[in-house]
């Protein structure tokens, strides 16, 4: 108000009492005859005050009553204004009333302004003379109006609403883990235990159909646990999904939250780092030693659940040796990739100093040949006079001790019938390669009863 009020004061005293001054003392001149008389009422100090009282009294009698208007006819939507429901909570179930509508104020920018500075705006949706039924039912929203002068319009203004008898049903109550990356990275959770097994559900026969699970979410970043040990937590949020995950509104459950029991360890495993290499040396060219950190072997400490942990046996790192080979020896720095299941490691990133020297082989003559993935009921044989021819490469320090290899097949997707596959060498030693100069015949037949 006091700014409208200062606004009404510069608009009278730039628009109206300066031009009448400026006019007063033109006509003064023209009259000269009459100059002292204006000169002495002009030179009273208070009657410029007067004149200006007299005019502002005028303007805001002609504005209060809209015959002057200042400022034009404004609108402005106050969104998000909520929804008041009344109904028997207790019996019915009542779906289609959104949780929220928007209100439309239209008027003087005055009144939108004191409007807004009011802020009382409650919509009601009463529906406490309605019952349960089949039939759709067209409601009306009520409100209250703070500034009568405003227009006010509601969107939606009315709904279409269903009200169903309230039922309820039991359900088993499991848990979801929530922000487990937010978990210290040395800990795991090792088992959560809930105060309950079952809850209580309500909410129409229609909603209870649509249930799949019902779960306790339990978020990991709130409690910012630092240390291994058995913490209990309150008030944990009870959410109930559709077979799609989708979360569903329409149902109460009872109670709304429960409490859990979450023991926090921290389980890790030493393994050593496994070096493999992409590319190809120059020809004449082998590996002749690896130092992984300073050392043939370098261990590694992973940190996970111990599900995943306990199945690996071994941390990849990768070099890239493709053209080397003609300097005697290479130094890499190795970021180090966690694995599935890895949380934190001991170390991640390594060096690697690779040496090469002159490439040598040799040959190796194996009969036998182990089958694997043969699908069940199968029986495979290595067809008679077959032999496996392999040439083994690397420096003559490292491929002198390699006297037999084990050579395997993959019989995926291979059925009954003689069948001509590819040998593969198993290699984790990248200072070795292996090559086989022919494929070998496998006879498959139906296994005997």
């Amino acid at each position: 108000m006091r700014k409208l009020f200062k606004k009404i004061y510069n608009f009278i005293d730039k628009k109206i009492v300066v031009p009448i001054s400026r006019m007063i003392y033109f006509f003064s001149k023209k009259w000269k005859k009459n100059q002292g008389k204006l000169d002495k009422i002009l030179n009273r100090p208070h009657f410029l005050i007067y004149l200006s009282l007299a005019i502002a009294i005028v303007m805001f009698f002609l504005i209060d009553s809209k015959v002057i208007s200042l400022v034009e006819t404004e609108a402005e939507v106050i969104t998000n204004v909520p929804v008041v429901v009344k109904y028997n909570a207790e019996a019915y179930v009542v779906e289609g009333v959104p949780d929220t509508v928007d209100i439309t104020i239209t008027g003087r920018k005055s009144d939108i302004y004191l409007a807004k500075q009011l802020g009382e705006y409650e919509v009601i949706l009463d529906l406490s003379d309605y019952t349960a039924g089949e039939q759709q039912h067209k409601v009306y929203f009520t409100y209250s109006k703070s500034i009568n002068s405003l227009v006010y319009k509601l969107d939606p203004s009315y709904v279409q609403v269903s009200i169903k008898n309230k039922e309820s049903s039991v359900f088993a109550l499991s848990y979801d883990l929530l922000n487990i990356d937010e978990l210290n990275s040395k800990l795991s959770v090792k088992s959560v235990s809930l105060n309950k097994s079952e809850v209580v559900v309500k909410g129409s026969n229609e909603a209870l159909e649509q249930i799949a699970s019902v779960k306790a979410l339990i978020d990991l970043k709130k409690q910012n646990f630092q240390e291994a040990g058995t913490y209990d937590i309150d008030n944990v949020e009870l959410v109930a999904y559709d077979s799609q995950g989708v979360k569903l509104n329409n149902v109460e459950i009872v109670p709304e939250t429960t409490s859990a029991t979450l023991v926090i360890d921290s389980y890790s495993k030493t393994v050593n780092l496994a070096v493999q290499t992409t590319g190809k040396l120059v020809p004449g060219r082998a590996i002749a030693s690896l130092l992984v950190g300073g050392a043939e072997n370098q261990s590694i400490t992973i940190y996970g659940e111990k599900d995943e942990i306990d199945k690996i046996e071994s941390v990849p790192v990768t070099i890239n040796v493709n053209g080397e080979g003609n300097n005697s020896t290479k130094t890499y720095d190795v970021s180090i990739t966690k694995p599935n299941g890895v949380r934190e490691m001991s170390i991640r990133s390594v060096k690697i100093t690779v040496t090469f020297g002159e490439e040598q082989q040799k040959t190796l003559d194996l009969p036998i040949v182990s089958t694997e993935n043969l699908a069940e009921g199968l029986v495979a044989m290595q067809v008679p006079g077959q032999s496996i021819t392999i040439q083994v490469k690397g420096v003559a320090s490292v491929i002198e001790g390699i006297d037999t290899v084990k050579p395997v097949v993959d019989l995926s997707g291979l059925g009954v019938g003689e069948h001509e596959v590819e040998v593969k060498i198993s290699n984790s030693d990248p200072k070795v390669t292996y090559e086989v100069s022919s494929k070998i015949k496998i006879q498959i037949t139906q296994e005997k009863k």
